[in-house]
């Protein structure tokens, strides 16, 4: 290991991440009754200029007076290229003590994350709040992907970083049909068969830039939170998309409908045999240790100090689902 040390940001329950308009307060209770780990109320797309006001107020209601359990509550600002954004931080802040995190949008340079920690930072000692507020960043654009490792970098308040794939897209003129989806211009093909015939292989087209925001959690500490899927009537197709990112180390997935938070908290979660197979590693590795040898063979594999820590790592998570179902 590198002789720097990186603090790790709190562990939370992060597999699904509900997105709920702010300005529409029926959606709250619905919501809060739902199986989602974390909830944004969202101040920011989902919500038309006219409406940000009263939105901001309805955030602040809901926040004190519905109870939201043991979810992570977060609220997204508006830009900072607008002027509704101080005021979110301020109002909220000042007003919501059951707040959690905030989640700040279309993030380009660590300097955006400096400028929301200054104003956080300040508008806590005011009220002499003793609970310190987290942020999640959403890189949405392409400033904010070459830019991803200095974001991770920029507050002691970063827990996590999401890709936010639409405007992504539209930030790097990507063609897509679907928010989160592949298209079918995406594609390789193989060598030609004897016959002449070549087989059609799909590629994933946001893999690359998943990758680099995973890498720059994982180097800083942070939780790495993949993007929405917006054909929520395409189950199989959010299951597989979210899949692909779990595989690649992902903590869990941004969710624009009810419908999707079970498939996401179902494939965020490590399966039965999983966390068997962990278990049995860390065992195995163990006595090996107490021989004083730095590696040992189960099931015909090698394993090693490295095996221990991917092991751990899901049984990390599962007594964190299991101190979560508890409390």
């Amino acid at each position: 290991m590198s002789f720097t040390s990186i603090t790790h940001a709190p562990p939370r329950l992060h597999r699904s991440e509900l997105a709920v308009p702010a300005s529409n307060p029926r959606f709250f209770e619905k919501a809060a009754a739902s199986a989602a780990d974390v909830i944004f109320l969202d101040l920011e797309d989902a919500v038309a200029p006219e409406e940000k006001a009263s939105a901001r107020l309805n955030a602040i209601d809901a926040l004190n007076q519905i109870d939201w359990g043991t979810k992570t509550m977060m609220v997204r600002i508006n830009g900072l290229d607008t002027h509704y954004m101080y005021r979110d931080v301020i109002d909220i802040v000042t007003a919501c003590a059951r707040l959690d995190m905030i989640l700040i949008p279309k993030v380009g340079v660590a300097a955006d994350v400096y400028a929301v920690d200054m104003l956080v930072s300040q508008v806590e000692s005011a009220v002499g709040r003793t609970r310190r507020i987290g942020f999640e960043v959403l890189i949405e654009t392409a400033l904010g992907m070459v830019n991803v490792e200095a974001i991770a970098q920029s507050s002691r308040r970063l827990e996590a970083m999401g890709f936010g794939v639409a405007d992504y897209a539209a930030s790097t003129r990507a063609r897509s049909t679907v928010i989160g989806g592949v298209h079918p211009d995406s594609r390789v093909l193989a060598d030609p068969a004897a016959d002449g015939t070549r087989a059609t292989f799909w590629t994933d087209p946001w893999h690359a830039a998943q990758t680099r925001l995973l890498v720059a959690c994982r180097a800083y500490g942070l939780r790495p939170i993949d993007g929405p899927f917006g054909d929520f009537s395409d189950k199989e197709g959010f299951k597989v998309a979210a899949q692909r990112t779990a595989a690649l180390g992902y903590e869990g997935k941004l969710v624009i409908h009810p419908s999707q938070i079970g498939l996401a908290n179902t494939v965020y979660t490590p399966t039965a045999a999983e966390l068997t197979e962990a278990s049995r590693i860390v065992l195995a590795m163990e006595a090996a240790m107490r021989d004083h040898k730095g590696a040992v063979s189960l099931d015909g594999k090698l394993l090693d100090r490295a095996s221990i820590a991917m092991a751990e790592s899901l049984l990390a998570k599962a007594r964190l689902l299991a101190k979560n179902a508890t409390s």
